[in-house]
């Protein structure tokens, strides 16, 4: 028997089991410390590489809006250095000018020069609001509370402050957003009558409001007993403190004051917009998280103090938890722990018939220790536990033990030769450490090219080379510098007695047969291959043609994301500009009332629906959102899964008149929802574009497996255009 080599790291590491165990400790203690304070969230959080404009111009149409804001901004801008693309929107009251930046480019400068150039026009329109420039970030919500009940708008809105704020006391909830509530508005009613009795305008009458409502700084005054501040303070909040406001002051002292001579009312914006959910009056609250709050612990905060604050709210005032980002989270961990448990069980189960079951635990225990090693990492790497990274472990879960296999297998074959424990576990690791390195180094080669991929996706995906690869270095540490030692440490012949007898004496009879088998029956088959390789290369390459033909053949569907589908079915109706308020709440109810028949035709309706939240005047009146809530994925399957619902909801909705877009969707928020294709048309003549956009959406909804298609264009409200004639300026007037 020839001397075994034990220079060199690895022979040293094997021969000294207490520094390989430390190692293990490290990895293993270190990981579960780590991940307490490892941050969580259900997707990555990553910088999204674009600047916002924002402006509003109230009552001006889209055309007012292109020409008087939108054109002026990507003027200006044009000249700033690291723009990539520019998106701009016009629609009625305000105009969106999106910048994309080139990859890399410094967002903070980018977004501090546009702000310096929006800064400078002097072109704006006078009744045009002060610009907003933003860097747009990915914000994270962690779900969603509505409230809802038969009763005032005033009411619901004060029941939902009133909630946030509770929510926002708790340590674990920093940000809280209300959603479907109209902007506060103090209307003033002055009547012809009054003004012709006292002789006044309106516009007098809103400078004097203007002025009479003032909170200003007037600086300080020193005086021999210290310096003193001045300001005054006149501010109004409310409809009753405005009543006060004198707008005619006689000469003999009288006033009248402008609660005398005009009607003011505490209400809200005049907007053609309502929420309701399951038919009442509703608003929502959207619960996001900022710092290192996971989306278990917010959801666990929101949800008890829900269950303190329902039974203090007035009777027939309901509220509920709807788009709980967490409930997906924990799907996802249960999915890898149950994953890794059955892994381990696998390998184990699978080395103990061919290896024996002592040596199969140490190599299983490749598992446990890349991952918890690896969660040592990955913090310092700015990754978080989040859907794609624990996707990533997923995927690396197959693949981690490899090299441990083949070394512990390695090893496994010189004991069987009769070598003593050490020597077998440096022979061993030594002869396989070129091997499995090559192999991981491999493997790594394989997942590097996603790290790669450019825009907002490649942020995204970035995240699983990094954990896969983490995982993997670790996984080969461990197999060439902690495992042997641990099958050193095994004794060849140990006195078994009972069970451990029994199933040495099993697993010994079936790796004999297996190793029979390998020399016996595949050997030659091997030797036959290997003799007449030029065979085996013409069928290996004849196999390689078949699977590419039938690739290319149009048989195999192929599709960027799969589509999967929520636990809510969604609905968006797009309706002509300046349609009738009334005539949206109908499309609206007719869709509430065609859902609610699509789950009572199931027959277990209580279970399949979960509520359906409507919002008429999203973002504009023509605009007609419904979403059900579906019950979750283990009870819905057994009644009727979000998409067959999302298409019988549709058959049963059927046509409207006048209805310009109609999109219904199973799978709204996920990865693989919204437009499958989206086409860009380019033309100076808009009344071109609108004929072009419309003849490509008609050509293409003959397609028989193509719908919901779009023509992007929106004629926009009925506006009447005046001019001043030659006989109107000799009368006087101007424009």
């Amino acid at each position: 028997m020839e001397r075994t080599d034990r220079r060199g790291a690895l022979a040293w590491m094997a021969g000294h089991p207490v520094a390989a165990n430390l190692v293990m400790l490290a990895c293993i203690i270190g990981g579960l410390l780590m991940l307490q304070n490892m941050r969580q969230e259900v997707f990555p959080t990553f910088d999204i590489d674009t600047v916002t404009v924002s402006v509003a111009y109230p009552g001006a149409s889209p055309e007012e809006i292109e020409e008087g804001i939108i054109l002026p901004i990507e003027e200006a801008i044009s000249g700033i250095d690291g723009i990539d693309e520019v998106t701009s929107k016009a629609q009625e009251g305000v105009g969106t000018v999106t910048i994309e930046a080139i990859e890399g480019t410094d967002l903070q400068r980018l977004t501090n020069d546009v702000k310096g150039e929006v800064d400078r026009i002097i072109t704006f329109p006078v009744d045009a609001e002060e610009p907003n420039v933003v860097q747009n970030a990915s914000r994270k919500r962690g779900l969603s509370v509505v409230i809802f009940g038969d009763t005032s708008e005033r009411t619901l809105h004060e029941i939902t402050e009133q909630v946030r704020d509770e929510l926002l006391q708790e340590k674990a909830i920093d940000q809280v957003e209300l959603f479907g509530i109209r902007p506060l508005e103090i209307s003033i009613e002055v009547s012809q009558e009054n003004l012709r009795r006292y002789g006044l305008s309106l516009q007098q009458i809103a400078n004097t409001v203007e002025s009479s409502s003032l909170d200003l700084p007037g600086g300080s005054i020193k005086t021999d007993a210290g310096e003193i501040m001045v300001r005054m303070k006149e501010r109004r909040n409310y409809g009753r403190e405005f009543a006060d406001i004198p707008v005619i002051t006689a000469a003999d002292g009288t006033t009248v004051r402008l609660g005398e001579i005009a009607t003011i009312k505490d209400g809200y914006e005049e907007l053609d917009s309502y929420s309701t959910f399951d038919g009442k009056p509703a608003m929502m609250i959207d619960v996001y998280m900022t710092g290192k709050e996971t989306p278990i612990s917010v959801s666990e905060t929101v949800r008890g103090k829900l269950e303190e604050i329902r039974p203090t709210l007035p009777e027939g005032i309901g509220i509920e938890i709807r788009s709980d980002s967490s409930e997906v989270y924990a799907q996802r961990m249960d999915l890898l722990l149950r994953n890794s448990a059955m892994g381990i069980i696998l390998v184990l189960a699978a080395l103990s018939l061919f290896l024996e079951i002592r040596l199969a635990f140490w190599v299983m225990m490749g598992i446990p220790i890349s991952f918890m090693g690896a969660f040592v990492v990955l913090p310092m790497m700015d990754v978080s536990l989040n859907m794609v990274s624990l996707f990533a472990f997923i995927i690396a879960l197959g693949i981690v033990v490899d090299d441990a296999i083949v070394v512990g297998e390695h090893v496994y074959h010189y004991r069987q030769e009769g070598e003593k424990p050490l020597a077998a576990a440096i022979k061993g690791v030594k002869e396989m450490a070129t091997p499995v390195t090559f192999s991981i180094l491999t493997n790594i080669a394989t997942f590097m090219p996603i790290y790669f991929v450019p825009g907002r996706m490649g942020k995204i995906f970035a995240v699983i080379p990094v954990v896969v690869v983490t995982v993997f270095l670790i996984s080969l540490l461990e197999s060439l510098f902690v495992l042997p030692a641990h099958l050193a440490a095994l004794e060849q012949k140990k006195k078994r007695s009972g069970l451990l007898l029994f199933i040495h004496e099993r697993q010994q009879a079936f790796s004999h047969r297996f190793r029979h088998w390998v020399r016996d029956i595949y050997g030659p088959f091997l030797h036959q291959v290997l003799e007449h390789r030029y065979v085996t290369i013409v069928i290996a390459f004849i196999l390689l043609l078949t699977v590419l033909s039938y690739a290319f053949s149009g048989r195999m569907g192929m599709t960027m994301f799969p589509k999967v589908e929520s636990d809510y079915a969604k609905a968006t109706i797009t309706l002509p500009y300046g349609t009738a308020f009334e005539h949206s709440r109908e499309v609206s109810e007719r869709l509430i009332e065609t859902a609610r028949e699509v789950a009572v035709s199931t027959g277990r309706s209580d279970e399949l629906l979960e509520g359906i939240f409507a919002r008429v005047g999203q973002g504009s009146s023509n605009i007609v959102v419904v979403t059900v809530y579906l019950a979750q994925p283990e009870i819905r399957d057994k009644i009727l899964s979000t998409a067959a619902f999302t298409e019988a909801w549709r058959k049963a909705f059927g046509e409207v008149a006048g209805v310009e877009a109609m999109l219904f969707q199973a799978d709204a928020g996920g990865p693989g929802s919204g437009a499958t294709i989206s086409i860009e048309l380019n033309h100076r003549d808009m009344s071109v574009l609108e004929a072009a956009s419309s003849e490509m959406a008609a050509a293409l909804s003959e397609y028989p497996k193509v719908k919901d298609v779009n023509d992007g264009f929106s004629g926009g409200k009925t506006q009447y255009d005046f001019e001043v004639t030659d006989v109107g300026r000799s009368l006087g007037f101007d424009a």
